[in-house]
């Protein structure tokens, strides 16, 4: 499975899940002794974890040209993983790398070479995440049209829309309204993103529980 930042660019060798139901969860990225027992899954969907992050860098920020090292939660151990593996089918476990930024360091990017990327490799990626909550769009209309252009950019058959627990952009129930709306507009909702599992502990899963019950009752396929 490819991940890349911005976006986040998903390649699923094993295929999709039979109904084609996939949630996305970023997990571990705030250093809180989160675990992967808590998180609610259900077996119709296709469930993937997304460690955060992996990064190339030592703890004081000197690159390590290429030798990646963990950056997420101790708690989140090659055990763990198959663990809820072994409880869940369904479940997948990727790692994120690089993250959003080190330091002061690109912190802004466009689009263009990720388009470029996408239209190079478009063939062997499954998902496109565009990650809207940075876009800070908080409107219902405006996540709409956000999600249209990054459509056009991308296909419509592979951008998740994505939601930030406590954090920028559209925030609590507005979401699913979010996501009725692109479905009242002609776009099939197969899947979400949230970022992430830690932020989502103190409402007992709230938005991943939703969010598995929206797509198990959509009639997108």
């Amino acid at each position: 499975m490819l991940v890349l930042n911005y976006i986040m660019l998903l390649y699923a060798p094993d295929g999709k899940a039979p109904d084609g139901k996939v949630m996305m969860e970023y997990i571990g990225a705030t250093g809180v002794p989160v675990t992967f027992t808590p998180v609610p899954i259900e077996d119709g969907i296709d469930f993937h974890f997304i460690l955060s992050f992996a990064i190339d860098t030592d703890s004081s920020g000197n690159p390590q040209n290429g030798t990646f090292s963990a950056y997420w939660a101790p708690t989140l151990t090659s055990e763990s993983v198959a663990a809820i593996k072994a409880i869940h089918a369904n479940v997948k476990a990727l790692a994120s790398l690089s993250g959003w930024s080190l330091g002061n360091k690109v912190l802004r990017c466009t689009t263009a070479p990720y388009m470029e990327l996408y239209n190079r490799c478009g063939d062997v990626i499954d998902y496109v995440n565009h990650q809207f909550y940075t876009d800070k769009v908080k409107t219902l209309r405006g996540f709409l049209e956000a999600f249209r252009l990054r459509t056009q950019q991308f296909g419509r058959e592979k951008v998740l829309p994505s939601y930030e627990v406590n954090g920028r952009g559209i925030q609590g129930d507005a979401f699913f309204e979010a996501l009725n709306l692109l479905e009242e507009n002609g776009f099939d909702v197969n899947g979400v993103m949230i970022f992430s599992a830690d932020a989502s502990a103190s409402n007992d899963y709230y938005y991943e529980r939703k969010s598995q019950a929206f797509l198990l009752n959509s009639t997108s396929t």
